[in-house]
């Protein structure tokens, strides 16, 4: 009789044990799992309307990247496109200009060292062979400015369409205003039995 309970007790014992270290090891795996749950990343989820507001920029810096204004055209700023155009011909009219007085002075300075002594052109006759050259180099370094210049001009019209078009969710218009008004905050304990209203300023931002 003895025996029999003493091997109950133990087996009681045995799976008592077997129990326990079942819903530890349960427990912890729960433990893991929500340890996962609560440190996985959330993918952020966006619109399509969100989606088309960021891609905005990229496709306005492409589209003024293949044809100057287009992108100023995609972002609905035509105002810009006579000045855009307006850059480059102004630009192109500095470039001919050096061009062709370039050529003007290249010329008498080759036949010059080609014919000492003679001048071609009559109203270059004041002027020296060395005074010749000078100028000629002159409107040569204008002329490689000027496309320099045309270059620059070409990456700040880019710029401005890729700037314009990532502004397009803000308001920069002229109408911000900036309200300051004198305002009393909900009272705060100064003691157990007291509280005293506090004076402050409030400010306004219309955006």
């Amino acid at each position: 009789m003895n025996v029999k309970i003493l091997a109950g007790f133990i087996l009681m014992c045995f799976l008592a044990h077997s129990y326990a270290f079942a819903q530890k090891k349960e427990n912890d795996t729960a433990r893991k799992d929500t340890a996962k749950v609560v440190f996985k990343k959330t993918p952020a989820i966006k619109d399509s309307a969100r989606i088309e507001i960021e891609a905005m920029p990229r496709r306005a810096a492409l589209k003024s990247a293949m044809l100057p204004g287009l992108g100023q055209i995609y972002n609905k700023r035509w105002w810009k496109v006579p000045l855009v155009y307006g850059g480059f011909v102004g630009i192109g009219l500095v470039f001919e200009f050096n061009q062709r007085y370039y050529q003007i002075f290249l010329k008498e300075a080759q036949f010059r060292q080609e014919n000492p002594g003679k001048k071609e052109n009559p109203l270059f006759t004041p002027y020296t062979t060395e005074g010749i050259i000078s100028i000629k180099d002159s409107y040569r370094r204008d002329r490689d400015l000027s496309v320099l210049a045309g270059l620059g001009f070409y990456a700040i019209t880019i710029i401005d369409a890729y700037v314009d078009a990532k502004f397009f969710r803000f308001d920069i218009s002229n109408d911000l205003t900036l309200q300051v008004n004198p305002t009393i905050n909900q009272p705060v304990p100064v003691h157990a039995s007291a509280f005293a209203p506090v004076v402050g300023l409030r400010f306004k931002i219309a955006l």
